[in-house]
């Protein structure tokens, strides 16, 4: 079994959050006027479409590598819509368009890393999430 960790802390002299994993950095927050937001990250809704999109776009290159294809453009759009009280993510939808040399089934490509993407199967199956106040 494969595990991650990510940790966030608040920014001093704002109210967004810093997150980071290894080296990597980015700051979540809400839009301006929200809660003290000042629009200065991506908020969590555009943090969920950004991991669905994301990881496949990376499941996209890991299949083509594993094939031994070159793809030449990979354009992904995510849309997300939100629903209820409290809001809750209800459907996404991730428009695809990946190029390659021509006779390379670009299309077997996308299918295969759909069926791959650790982000899209794990938000479809669903997963417990347990809070630990420490």
């Amino acid at each position: 079994m494969a595990s991650m960790s990510v940790s966030l802390r608040n920014v001093p002299g704002t109210k967004a959050a810093m997150g980071w994993a290894g080296g990597h950095t980015l700051v979540i927050d809400r839009p301006e006027d929200r809660a003290g937001g000042m629009g200065l990250g991506f908020n969590g809704g555009q943090m969920i479409a950004l991991a669905i999109g994301g990881c496949f776009c990376n499941d996209l290159r890991y299949v083509a590598d594993a094939m031994g294809v070159e793809l030449d453009t990979i354009e992904v759009d995510v849309a997300i819509e939100l629903d209820g009280k409290p809001l809750l993510v209800t459907a996404a939808t991730m428009n695809v368009h990946v190029t390659a040399a021509a006779g390379v089934d670009v299309a077997g490509i996308i299918r295969r890393a759909e069926a791959d993407s650790t982000v899209s199967n794990s938000v479809r199956a669903g997963f417990p999430v347990k809070i630990v106040a420490v």
